[in-house]
């Protein structure tokens, strides 16, 4: 070897790693592969892999890098950063060796046939033939006396369940007040590893939803059995989970709308393996609970339904950022329709966005989205626990396809997500009709437009000093020597920046109401930005009262917000504009004849 090889190996850290230490991408020889067939899954590939100091034969690579083997990118004598991995018990969670180092994630440094042979002179990592013959039963997954784990209990847990149907419970069964026993289901979907970080420190999980032949479940497992199994699951393969399966608790409705009322939290107790020798044909592959599109409007925001449409329009693909966590998103809106004449807009992220095709009008099938309200309308967004279908092979998607294909061309739909003009929350109001209706006392906000005057402003309140920040809008401590506090920040600062906020009055031929317009609807009333305005309240008086008074006693259409908030432990109606502009006489003269035509119609169809 012409190179100093040895020097780029982390010696040491094979040892390290499978006494469960963290090493940070560690280097490494792969001195053989072998092509295995792990128990109930794809064609692996099992490698024998070195630090120099010590080797190791139970590394499994992840079934999605097995074409740098086929390939010959991984060949034998090559060295490699394993940039992830996990340790996996392969049966119990014991202190003995019985683990499988697994390789989610490598990149070859080094092919080997530049190395072209073993570096140093390292040692087996494990001690003894029995301990290494054990190991090497579950990573092969055979051996000569046909045993399939080291300790025989899986082999004896599946020869008794395949005899015997009646150890297999079903999921709708499941209650809290069970203790021991075993399901039978299909994985209908698998969720990515999410991570977070608090005041107690690092953890993951990752959940999956289950379904047999009486129910469906969700199952989480979080940190060490996450680790354990989610490279092992396999989406729409069928398992045994058995022996303690762990906490079984009410489920949180606000992550998923499977039809359970539990949810099942994996533990260390808890045994996974793949059903074998089982005709999974009339096992569903998922359970739908679709609603009308025409139902989800008056359905709770945040809720999760499962809805099934055509596709009838699918917008771009659109770059955002994320307010909270400042990541580029890939965003696509698409609308479905169905037999109850409605439309919704539903929003699709990231990958799902760029790859969806809505140019063959397709029926879409979705599981678990949520509704989502913006200005009285509702919409639907995929989480990432929702599951999504194009085309499904089954009744309601043959039948709506037939349903959409007859529809002639005119035909008109009543979209739930429209934010303007219709809808029950885009009502005309008067100041009265909006009391006697009660509009804003509901658990939601109501939002309705009226014609009104606007008949006074209070000037001297209008405007109020907040953080210089670009993200605060904290009133500020004025601390008279020059500097300001904001209490949010726990900041100083000689600086300010003024803010809007307009306390007016409104008045129409039925009565009078009090208003509060924040810094935008202020804006554009006003027709002056808010920073133009804080200069003239300093330095001309004369004309910030101007600004604000020859916008008086002239008539606008408004579109307002009602909501009942508590404060100081005092509940009152609070009424926010959302916009104010002037009133379009011609447009606002043909709504009141087609009302007057309406009424009247009404009233002779009663003579």
């Amino acid at each position: 070897m012409g190179m100093n090889y040895e020097s780029m190996l982390t010696r040491g850290s094979l040892k390290a790693i499978m006494n469960n230490e963290e090493i940070k991408e560690p280097v490494m020889q792969v001195l053989g592969s072998r092509k295995i067939a792990a128990s109930g899954a794809d064609e692996r590939y099992r490698l024998l892999i070195s630090d120099g100091l010590n080797h190791n034969s139970f590394a499994l690579l992840a079934s999605q890098l097995n074409g740098m083997v086929s390939s010959g990118e991984l060949s034998d004598f090559a060295i490699i950063k394993i940039k992830r991995h996990i340790i996996s018990n392969v049966t119990d969670r014991t202190k003995s060796n019985k683990q499988v180092l697994l390789l989610l994630d490598v990149s070859v440094m080094v092919k080997g046939n530049l190395v072209g042979a073993k570096i140093g002179d390292p040692k087996p990592i494990v001690d003894g033939q029995d301990t290494n013959k054990k190991v090497s039963q579950v990573v092969d997954g055979q051996d000569n006396s046909k045993k399939v784990s080291p300790n025989g209990y899986e082999r004896s847990v599946q020869s008794s369940i395949a005899n015997n149907d009646n150890n297999i419970h079903p999921i709708n069964s499941l209650s809290p007040y069970q203790n021991k026993w075993t399901i039978r289901a299909r994985i209908m979907s698998k969720s990515s590893i999410r991570t977070w970080t608090n005041q107690r420190g690092d953890g993951k999980l990752f959940s999956m939803d289950l379904v047999d032949e009486h129910g469906e479940i969700r199952a989480t497992a979080f940190n060490s059995e996450c680790d354990k199994f989610y490279d092992m699951i396999e989406v729409n393969k069928v398992y045994f989970i058995t022996k303690g399966i762990g906490i079984v608790k009410t489920a949180n409705k606000k992550y998923t709308n499977l039809n359970n009322d539990y949810e099942l939290t994996l533990n260390g107790e808890t045994q996974i393996f793949p059903c074998h020798d089982f005709d999974d044909t009339q096992m569903p592959t998922m359970k739908f609970n679709f609603v009308s599109l025409n139902v989800v409007k008056d359905l709770d925001t945040d809720s999760m339904v499962d809805v099934i449409g055509v596709c009838q329009h699918a917008s771009d693909v659109v770059n955002l950022v994320s307010k909270t966590t400042k990541k580029e998103l890939k965003k696509r809106d698409i609308t479905l329709v169905d037999q109850s004449l409605s439309s919704v807009t539903v929003t699709l992220w990231d990958n799902l966005a760029e790859e969806f095709d809505g140019s063959l009008q397709p029926v879409v099938a979705i599981k678990g989205s949520k509704i989502r309200e913006f200005m009285g309308s509702k919409s639907l967004s995929l989480m990432g626990s929702t599951l999504m279908q194009i085309n499904p092979d089954i009744e309601d998607s043959h039948r709506l396809r037939g349903w959409y294909d007859a529809l002639p061309s005119t035909v008109e739909f009543n979209s739930i997500s429209t934010r303007s003009e219709s809808g029950t929350n885009s009502q005309f109001h008067t100041i009265k009709s909006a009391q006697i209706a009660q509009l804003g006392s509901g658990d939601k906000a109501d939002y309705y437009s009226m014609y009104s005057y606007l008949v006074f402003i209070k000037g001297d309140s209008a405007l109020y000093k907040a953080c210089p920040k670009a993200d605060c809008q904290k009133k500020v401590i004025d601390r008279n020597d020059g500097t300001y506090r904001c209490e949010k920040c726990n900041d100083e600062s000689e600086n300010f920046k003024y803010r809007l906020l307009l306390q007016a009055q409104l008045c129409d031929t039925t009565g009078s109401q009090w208003v509060t317009m924040f810094q935008e609807a202020g804006e554009g009333l006003l027709g002056i930005n808010t920073s133009e305005l804080g200069k003239f309240y300093d330095d001309d008086k004369e004309e910030y009262n101007n600004i604000i008074h020859k916008k008086m006693f002239k008539m606008f259409e408004t579109r307002v917000r009602a909501k009942l908030e508590t404060y100081n432990n005092e509940t009152r109606l609070k009424v926010s504009v959302m916009n104010m502009k002037p009133v379009d006489f011609k447009l606002a003269s043909s709504k009141l004849i087609a009302d007057i035509k309406r009424l009247s119609g009404i009233g002779t169809s009663t003579m």
